[in-house]
């Protein structure tokens, strides 16, 4: 019998990611995509897409996604690994759907997926399996037969994930002036969502206050507020923040918010901050704008020195720590025992999304899970 590869039973991997415009003429239409079925008008929506509007109404996410996808080639092609990589988005062209069809049609049948979302929660997540399962529902009312797709566990605490993320908050705060970066603040920041998504994030046990996606952003938190310690010998205050809330007032989202933050921290007399976007795999537009202008913007206006640290993007690390995700769970799938990486307490992640893990107000088919149709 022919060798078997380490892949197997993987023929392929798809990059997931959310997807972004990628000019003036694509914001409102991308926000339609992003918003559909709530009933938000179009003038509304033109208002909310003033962000990228500053921006020529290009989201850096797309340039970003294909500097990753080059990345993650040159890193499968440098180490043995004989497997294509497809890219597809769930808000934008190349959509996944299409790329779904392009992937059957080249003859995959079992597609292990990267989605650009590192912890747990419904958005990041659960909405992502459940476009898998929609892309998938349209290929075979097409007449196509679906290929399997499993998803890669969350890679939160990942080594490639963390290491990248520790040398950025290192690098911010040695480039702070002298006299205050000893009394540096560190403030790790995420995208806000409601406190109800939190709660109810993970699997079904791990339900309470925050869930899965504030106890994964501390543990996070935590690990490089140790790296930072081992490294400079300094004990740096910290807290988990947030940012690029986007829901009704009287609705509770997560806080508090990185401004309200930053002043509250300069009426305590703190000497400057480090600004460090965990809850993101690259500096997409919520970085850009959240915290590259509006945070930036606010800081200055209080006189407060500010960092901000890069995110991991195309990190050679990360890259490689795909390649580590894929490689392990290939290996779990053909019954063998391996070794998982995962710093901190809480582990590696589960390979199969439980029932009631991460649920929506509405229920939809979810692929990649232990409900899935497509399993």
């Amino acid at each position: 019998m022919p060798e078997q590869s380490a892949t197997s039973p993987y023929d392929a991997l798809l990059l997931l990611s959310f997807g972004g415009p990628e000019g003036p003429d694509d914001v409102v239409p991308f926000l339609e995509n992003v918003t559909r079925g709530r009933g938000i008008p179009r003038e509304r929506l033109k208002e909310v897409g003033q962000h990228y509007f500053l921006f020529g109404g290009v989201s850096p996410i797309n340039g970003q996604n294909r500097v990753l996808l080059d990345a993650l080639r040159k890193d499968f092609a440098g180490h043995g690994v004989d497997l294509p990589v497809y890219w597809g988005n769930r808000n934008w062209a190349p959509y996944l759907t299409d790329t779904l069809r392009e992937m059957a049609a080249d003859g995959h049948r079992r597609i292990a997926v990267l989605a650009t979302s590192a912890y747990a929660s419904y958005s990041g997540c659960r909405q992502y399996r459940e476009d898998l399962a929609g892309a998938l529902a349209t290929l075979a009312e097409e007449g196509v037969e679906p290929p399997r797709v499993d998803k890669l566990r969350h890679y939160f605490n990942h080594p490639g994930f963390l290491e990248p993320m520790i040398e950025g908050v290192l690098a911010s705060l040695a480039d702070l002036p002298d006299e205050v970066r000893d009394g540096a603040h560190l403030a790790f920041t995420t995208h806000s969502i409601p406190d109800a998504a939190a709660d109810t994030s993970g699997p079904p046990e791990g339900h309470g206050a925050g869930g899965a996606y504030v106890a994964q952003h501390l543990e996070v938190a935590r690990l490089i507020v140790a790296a930072v310690r081992a490294e400079t010998g300094i004990d740096h205050p910290w807290r988990l923040v947030y940012q690029s809330r986007s829901g009704a007032p009287h609705i509770p989202w997560l806080e508090p918010d990185i401004c309200d933050h930053l002043e509250t921290l300069y009426g305590e007399g703190v000497p400057a901050v480090v600004m460090a976007p965990i809850g993101f795999v690259s500096d997409h537009m919520e970085v850009l704008y959240d915290l590259d202008t509006e945070a930036t913007a606010k800081a200055a206006e209080l006189g407060l020195p500010v960092r901000r640290s890069p995110t991991v993007g195309a990190d050679p690390r990360f890259a490689a720590a795909v390649r580590d995700l894929l490689l392990e769970r290939a290996a779990t799938e053909r019954g063998e025992t391996v070794e998982r990486c995962a710093l901190g307490a809480l582990g590696p992640g589960h390979d199969l999304c439980p029932v009631g893990c991460c649920p929506a107000r509405a229920p939809k088919p979810a692929a990649a899970g232990a409900d899935s149709p497509y399993a």
